[in-house]
């Protein structure tokens, strides 16, 4: 029997039908990240206490946390380019009232509540493309298309969102340049959405007389239906708790206490997370050979527990060495990069309800825009920065343990997926 000819889009490890997707998928986190890397220093300049900033942080995490979650079964309920449409309407609804109202006034409670409802809109988005990711792309090359959507997130938010802002806010201004950011996840949106227009799995799932609260409530149940998805969802959480912790402090930090300027901040945490862009393909593409659950455990856990105490301690002990501190990034990037398989373990840990499945694990993801922000918000004044930072290497230590049960049907103990064909 002769073996199909794969496209191009396949041999790349992205099904055909969504490689636009992926693009339009880039812009939209592009613009989207582009306030990741100031906004945080934008809003002390307001003079906002350092608690009143996290608790801002902390909020709209909340809320993508629960769009997160929501993206898995609505997708299964209304399917997945629905939910997308919805995410990108979200961003630019509460995008306007945010730069008019609050920015624009500096208004403390305009901002917290419009930046707290945008929260809904990116998850939906970007979750709801990983879904339509995980229904139709093959299993033997699964591993490397999430690579690919991580990718694409991570090459937006924060890196080349951040790559952006060190030069549009020196040159047009802080507000001016949150427009631009606007602008961007608009043209990406729609790059997206069109660029997908029939591509097979956008539909609804039929779930016959199945009652559709009953289908909105397995995104909950199926974490104790199978205890390793509630498992899988904890070690989701932690993944990137520390990236969007670190978006709270670090910058205030680096800025005001090791002596980097604003723009070479953002060059360092593009060029950190330009790393992770290209290990997430990397790491996606090693997972399917050595395994998801070994390379989660040892590249991702072990990996970004030694890495974030290095964000810390190599500034701390050498002060503004742009070089080594680049470099201490770039490693913590390379780490963070190993998580990028748990979206398919997710998604083949429960095979009949991968929804659910995906739920969870979105909701660990969403969970995380919070948790970071809150976990910074209450051990900073406590432990102070030292502290923190030890605070999150012990989640990834607590995420090395969790994520070596994560056995999968298919994998047994450790046999990883094979890639034959890809």
């Amino acid at each position: 029997m002769m073996t199909p000819k794969l496209t191009l889009s396949e041999k790349l490890g992205m099904h055909s039908d969504l490689t636009i997707g992926y693009l339009g998928l880039l812009l939209f986190m592009v613009g989207d990240g582009v306030e990741a890397g100031y906004l945080s220093p934008l809003l002390s300049s307001m003079k906002f206490p350092a608690g009143r900033i996290a608790l801002i942080f902390t909020l709209y995490g909340v809320t993508a946390a629960i769009a997160s979650w929501l993206s898995g079964v609505l997708s299964e309920l209304f399917g997945p380019r629905s939910v997308m449409w919805a995410g990108l309407g979200i961003w630019i609804v509460f995008e306007v009232p945010f730069l008019l109202l609050g920015i624009a006034h500096s208004n403390y409670w305009v901002i917290a509540v419009t930046y707290m409802l945008r929260g809904f809109g990116y998850p939906l988005f970007a979750f709801g493309f990983l879904v339509w990711i995980t229904r139709i792309t093959p299993q033997r090359f699964l591993g490397t298309a999430v690579g690919w959507f991580w990718c694409a997130r991570t090459g937006g938010l924060p890196t080349l969102g951040s790559l952006l802002a060190s030069f549009a806010v020196p040159h047009y201004g802080a507000y001016p340049t949150l427009w631009i950011s606007s602008v961007l996840v608009l043209i990406g949106g729609m790059i997206a959405m069109f660029g997908t227009r029939g591509a097979p799995g956008a539909e609804p799932t039929d779930f016959g007389e199945v009652n559709p609260l009953e289908v909105l409530l397995s995104g909950i149940s199926v974490a104790w239906k199978e205890p390793k998805v509630g498992l899988g969802g904890v070690v989701a959480a932690i993944t990137t708790t520390s990236e969007f912790g670190f978006l709270v402090f670090l910058p205030i930090y680096y800025i005001h206490t090791v002596g980097f300027t604003l723009q070479q901040w953002l060059q360092i945490l593009s060029i950190m997370f330009a790393t992770n862009v290209v290990c997430n393909f990397l790491w996606g593409k090693i997972a399917d050979r050595i395994g998801w659950r070994v390379t989660i455990t040892f590249a991702g856990s072990c990996g970004c527990a030694l890495t974030t105490l290095g964000l810390y301690y190599i500034p701390h002990h050498v002060g503004a060495n742009y070089l080594l501190v680049t470099i201490a990034g770039m490693v913590y990037g390379a780490a963070l990069a190993g998580f990028v398989p748990i979206a398919a373990i997710m998604a083949t840990l429960a095979p009949q309800s991968r929804g659910a499945a995906m739920s969870i694990m979105n909701l660990g993801s969403g969970t995380s825009i919070w948790l970071g922000p809150a976990i910074a918000g209450i051990c900073l004044p406590l432990i102070g920065i030292s502290g923190t930072i030890w605070t999150f290497a012990s989640l990834y230590v607590l995420s090395a343990l969790i994520s070596w049960t994560l056995t999968t049907p298919e994998s047994g103990q450790d046999q990883a997926i094979a890639s034959t064909g890809h």
